[in-house]
């Protein structure tokens, strides 16, 4: 089975046309304001309308309420949510339920955190009801986006679909699968000439990455 795919962060038509035509299995939609790849309401529901059947669309959220949640929902139609903040298992199984979406989070792994941690943390959200989970190198105030990469042998197996995000780019995405055998990977700024803007080459030799990483 390939590697799925997801590029986030996504803010121009053109890009998602380029992640579209390259293959990639989902894109991400950034509903946090102080992100340099934001986008509100408004540019969400007409990036939504050029994603095509069987690209799934999901909306990255922080420490939002299950209200901020539903308004975006009203008109941009999300998929997926992906928690990014630091909601706890309790907190994201009940905004889901409010919103009737299915869910995962994203965790920041730290240099020192142990296997047993890992496992724990991810065990919790499982238990929740989360569908997936996503696997991100730790930052003291940045919230995803880093470009930083963790320790990939850190990277468990577990009965759950795992997400590994942090500092994939076309250069090292097939190491990258082979690796840590994860169920998708999650780029962001790894295709991008410029915070927000994504270069349809760096998406195309990405996507062409997956394909060989999780081939071999």
């Amino acid at each position: 089975m390939r590697t799925r795919a997801k590029i986030c962060g996504i803010t121009r038509p053109q890009d998602i046309q380029a992640a579209v035509r390259a293959g990639v299995d989902a894109i991400g939609l950034v509903f946090f304001e102080p992100s340099p790849r934001y986008v509100n309401i408004e540019l969400a529901t007409q990036l939504a309308k050029l994603i095509p059947p069987y690209v799934n669309i999901v909306g990255l959220f922080v420490n939002a309420t299950a209200e901020d949640i539903a308004q975006v929902l009203e008109q941009v139609p999300l998929d997926v949510i992906q928690f990014h903040g630091d909601e706890t298992a309790e907190q994201c199984q009940q905004i889901a339920q409010y919103n009737k979406r299915r869910w995962y989070k994203a965790i920041q792994v730290k240099a020192d955190a142990t296997d047993t941690e890992i496992i724990s943390t991810i065990q919790q959200y499982q238990q929740a009801g989360a569908s997936a989970m996503l696997l991100d190198a730790w930052h003291p105030e940045l919230k995803g986006g880093t470009g930083h990469s963790f320790d990939w042998s850190q990277f468990p197996k577990l009965d759950i679909p795992l997400i590994l995000a942090g500092g994939l780019k076309p250069e090292n995405i097939e190491d990258a699968i082979q690796t840590t055998q994860a169920y998708a990977v999650d780029v962001s700024g790894g295709v991008e000439s410029a915070k927000g803007i994504k270069d349809q080459q760096l998406i195309e030799r990405f996507m062409q990455g997956v394909q060989r990483g999780s081939t071999k």
